[in-house]
Formats: structure tokens, C-alpha cells, sequence
């Protein structure tokens, strides 16, 4: 398998636009361009917010995964979120995903994470699938957001 994953710069803010919007539409997202756009940028500007990585298969950009930083009490320390993993449809059987899992988890520990969280759709169940086959746990817990 020819397979890399690149630390994303500013440069490729539209291919990963691109994808975002794609993604998004699975499951019918508000997707506001400009807005993502800018999220993107001061992302990508700061370590400090995590890191954005493309993935690239047999020299085809097959799609990116985000980790997110944050710290945690409960978790002892710096904790992160798999904010986002998305294959392109061409390229989604191939095992991109269980290698994007793998590589984020090393990265994280490398940057010192205890934790890492993420949320799934209750409808996917090849994504449930492949998160517990990495000993991600369903909690009683429920995300709850309010957006400012």
C-alpha cells in the first residue's frame, strides 16, 4: 500500500474545502465556505489548535484527517478530538481509514495526548465499526453544544 499522510499547509485550504463540503453533505451539514475557509486558515496558522493531514494513496490525494487539541482534568492532561476523517468515495475500502486511525493515535501520543475523543452518527455503522476496532467506547454520556 502505498500510502502518506502530509502535514496540510495553507496552500491546500481548496482541496480540503472541497472535501469538507462533500463530507458535510453525508449527512446534510450547514456548509458556509467563507466560514469554513477562515476556520481553516487560523487552524492551520496555530500548532497550538492540533494538526490537518492529507492523505495521499498510490500518489492520489484520497482525502485528510483533523486532531484537534484540548485539555482535560478528567483525562489527565492534554486531550484531543478526531475532529474529522473523511476518504473520498473512489478511494474508501482500501484500509485508509483503520491507517489514518493508527497514524493519529502515534501522532497524538507523540504530542502528549491522554485521551482522544471523537463522535459518530448514529447511522454509520461502518465508522462505529472502525472506531471500536481501536477501543473507542460508547459513553453515558451526550455531547452537548451551544454555539456562540
Amino acid at each position: 500500500m502505498n500510502l502518506q499522510f502530509y502535514a496540510a499547509g495553507t496552500d491546500d485550504i481548496d482541496a480540503i474545502l472541497q472535501m469538507q463540503q462533500d463530507f458535510y453533505a453525508i449527512d446534510q451539514y450547514n456548509f458556509d465556505k467563507q466560514a469554513a475557509k477562515e476556520a481553516l486558515r487560523v487552524f492551520l496558522d496555530n500548532a497550538n489548535y492540533g494538526k490537518l493531514w492529507l492523505i495521499m494513496y498510490n500518489g492520489q490525494l484520497a482525502g485528510y484527517v483533523a486532531l484537534t487539541l484540548g485539555y482535560s482534568f478528567e483525562f489527565k492532561g492534554r486531550d484531543a478530538f478526531l475532529d474529522e476523517l473523511y476518504v473520498l468515495p473512489e478511494h474508501r475500502g482500501n484500509g485508509l481509514g483503520t491507517k489514518a486511525v493508527e497514524f493519529v493515535a502515534e501522532k497524538a501520543r507523540e504530542m502528549g495526548v491522554k485521551a482522544i475523543h471523537l463522535e459518530v452518527e448514529a447511522h454509520n455503522e461502518a465508522g462505529r465499526a472502525l472506531y471500536r476496532n481501536f477501543d473507542f467506547q460508547d459513553h453515558n454520556r451526550i455531547l452537548m453544544t451551544r454555539w456562540l
